[in-house]
Order: C-alpha cells, then sequence, then structure tokens
C-alpha cells in the first residue's frame, strides 16, 4: 500500500461514504499487501486459484427503497463478521474500489483492485452488529456456514 488507509470509525462515516461513492467493496483480510501484489483469492474447498479477490458490493439497491443507508453498511459488515472470528483477530474489514472480474464459487464478486479506500475500525463492527441485533428479526444471522451444520 504506497499510504495508510483512512480508517472508518463510525457506521454514519461509512454510510457518509457510500452515500457519496460508488463502486466500492468489501474484502476480509489479514494481509492486504499480499492480496494486492497477488491479486487473487482461493477457493477454501478445493484450493482452485480465483481470478481476481474475493468480495462483497457495498454499492445501496435500488429495492432498499428509502431505509437507512446506515443499516444497509451495518448489514453488509454483520454478513461476514464471522470471517475475522473464524479467521483470527488480525483479520480486518477493508473498503476496496475495484472491478469485478468475475464470480467465485459463492457468486461473491472477484474483484481488480484500484484503490484501498479504507480499514474498518473494530468499534464499526460492534456498532453494526448491534444495530442489526436491535432489527429483532429471529431468522438473521450471519452468512455463516459452519452454523448451520
Amino acid at each position: 500500500m504506497a499510504s495508510a488507509p483512512t480508517v472508518i470509525t463510525s457506521l454514519s462515516e461509512l454510510a457518509t461514504l457510500l452515500d457519496s461513492r460508488h463502486g466500492l467493496f468489501i474484502r476480509w483480510s489479514r494481509d492486504l499487501d499480499r492480496d494486492e501484489t497477488t491479486g487473487r483469492s482461493r477457493d477454501a474447498l478445493t484450493g482452485a486459484e480465483l481470478p481476481g479477490l474475493s468480495a462483497n458490493p457495498l454499492d445501496v439497491e435500488s429495492w432498499w427503497g428509502d431505509r437507512s443507508t446506515r443499516l444497509w453498511a451495518a448489514r453488509r459488515l454483520y454478513d461476514y463478521s464471522h470471517i475475522r472470528r473464524d479467521r483470527g483477530p488480525d483479520v480486518r474489514a477493508w473498503i476496496l474500489a475495484g472491478e469485478e472480474v468475475s464470480r467465485g464459487p459463492d457468486n461473491e464478486p472477484l474483484i481488480r483492485c484500484g484503490e484501498v479506500v479504507a480499514t474498518v475500525d473494530e468499534s464499526v463492527m460492534r456498532e453494526a452488529a448491534e444495530l442489526v441485533e436491535a432489527q429483532n428479526s429471529r431468522a438473521w444471522g450471519t452468512l455463516d456456514r459452519k452454523r448451520s451444520r
């Protein structure tokens, strides 16, 4: 990385970023320098090298209507927050600008990173979890495969 990325310190700050900029993705990684160098992820099941970095889109979809961008951002962080727990405390959420080059085995975008925009502070992760859990949906949780076994 050329310079240290911005650190997002609140969910409102992330929502403001999403309202002002499109084409952003979230990537969970312990070593973004390696990610930028290789530009590739691996399929955890087969070990196949993928033609881009596995990431998830942050653009607010039109069907979201007039719901808050803050809740959208919280949900996007919460969906894959189990990755940090599963892979260790040194895994962080990164906000990247990039171009989708393919789709991965979970139908996730595989991107070519154009810019590291920011990293997300742990306090934002807690704020996101609180907001999602405050929706009181018993049917909702992270997209954690291990829990579904």
